[in-house]
């Protein structure tokens, strides 16, 4: 058998020290969050953005599809996509070569085609070595 241990109530919060410390709470909720999600999804991504940004999580869904698409129609096109912080995407066309079809020796022709390239900024390269 294990004690519970009682917990003193919580003071009643005025409404300026509640205002003070919104953006420290939001900050420790997010962290919070963080912290035991495995794989970020796009739900995972919206509800990060809901409490980051202090937006309902409609306007957040909204907005990150709006930025997706940005994204994606712009590299269709060909332009490349400086995201300031995480990196940059590219198409890259790829050339046509010969391959070999996997559990036999039967030699193929892969056509050519795009791809998109991922270049890691500096900024991020510098964060993850901490």
């Amino acid at each position: 058998m294990t004690k519970k241990s009682a917990k003193p109530a919580a003071k009643p919060a005025t409404k300026s020290s509640e205002k003070a410390k919104a953006p420290a709470k939001a900050k420790a909720v997010v962290q919070e969050k963080v912290s035991y999600i495995e794989k970020v999804g796009k739900a995972q991504l919206v509800e990060l953005i809901t409490t980051r940004a202090n937006m309902t999580k409609k306007d957040a869904g909204e907005t990150f599809n709006a930025v997706m698409d940005v994204v994606v129609e712009a590299v269709k096109s060909g332009k490349r996509v400086t995201l300031p912080g995480l990196g940059t995407l590219s198409l890259r066309e790829t050339a046509g070569r010969t391959g070999v079809r996997p559990g036999t020796t039967d030699r193929i022709q892969i056509p050519a085609g795009k791809k998109v390239s991922f270049k890691v900024s500096t900024t991020l390269k510098a964060a993850l070595k901490d």
